[in-house]
């Protein structure tokens, strides 16, 4: 798909009959959630490798505040 630009996407995919264009939407869509839960596993991941390093800090919403401040 070298060289191909996102109007001719659009126009491959409105060539599609209504029912393949539904399927591709629901493809995308699943894709796009299943991309999310692997970016947000990753974030938890790192958090709980932070946490066991010792690098997390525990506080009050006051505490972190104060420290954003300084």
């Amino acid at each position: 798909m070298k060289g191909t630009t996102f109007d001719n996407v659009i126009e491959i995919i409105e060539s599609l009959p209504e029912e393949q264009r539904e399927s591709l939407i629901e493809i995308v869509k699943k894709r796009l959630i299943e991309e999310r839960r692997e970016r947000l596993a990753q974030s938890i991941k790192e958090a709980k490798e932070e946490y066991m390093r010792g690098e997390v800090k525990q506080g009050t919403v006051d505490d972190l505040m104060r420290e954003l401040l300084k």
